[in-house]
């Protein structure tokens, strides 16, 4: 379990910092959904690539402090469920809104995995 733990903590460091990158580079798509779309204002999605970033900085380190990978999938679980909600509330059903709550199972995943490994350390 360990190692799916770790694949997965990579794989969503990996994903987020692609994500961040279209937000914090103002990918005109970014730029006209959080606009038109969710009614949100540019530096809305600027502030969430940031935290997106952040995050996926911090399950890279995680790797080696497990306590901030447990910390930075509990931000990301956070924003994924955000995201789920704007994407519903916005009219674009279960479809759309399908990926970020994978994402927001994924990082339970990591933030449960890491939680464990810790409660048998100290135990």
């Amino acid at each position: 379990m360990n190692w799916t733990v770790r694949i997965i903590q990579g794989l969503l460091a990996v994903g987020f910092i692609f994500f961040s990158f279209m937000k914090l580079s103002a990918n005109p798509m970014q730029v006209e959904a959080f606009n038109d779309v969710y009614g949100y204002g540019t530096g809305f999605m600027y502030m969430v690539g940031a935290i997106e970033l952040v995050a996926a900085i911090g399950l890279i380190i995680g790797f080696w402090k497990r306590g901030l990978a447990a910390f930075f999938s509990a931000v990301l679980m956070v924003v994924m469920t955000g995201a789920a909600f704007t994407h519903l509330i916005a009219g674009q059903g279960i479809g759309v809104a399908a990926t970020p709550l994978v994402l927001l199972i994924l990082s339970a995943v990591v933030f449960f995995g890491h939680r464990k490994t810790r409660e048998v350390a100290a135990a």
